[in-house]
């Protein structure tokens, strides 16, 4: 009855899937195949190492030099990132 209910959920094959980085998010990243929840975990990684959200709006993240061709721009909010690395994914 109800029981079913209450099993675990199963992670989504298509997150889990490993996906190769393009060259440009490569060099953040590493270039061996992940999955896109990594994927996103190293990006914030790198983010927060080097400390490039924006002091006065902690939602918006700067480039720096290896940012910049992946943004395509000198920021961006933490809701387009999702967005333009999935472009750098196969």
């Amino acid at each position: 009855m109800a029981t079913s209910a209450k099993s675990a959920r199963k992670p989504n094959a298509a997150f889990m899937k490993p996906l190769t980085p393009s060259p440009t998010l490569a060099a953040i990243i590493g270039a061996e195949p992940l999955p896109r929840t990594e994927v996103t975990k190293k990006i914030w990684e790198y983010i927060k190492k080097h400390d490039l959200q924006d002091p006065a709006n902690r939602r918006n993240i700067n480039a720096d030099d290896k940012l910049r061709p992946l943004f395509g721009k000198d920021q961006v909010s933490m809701f387009e990132l999702t967005k333009l690395v999935s472009g750098h994914l196969k």
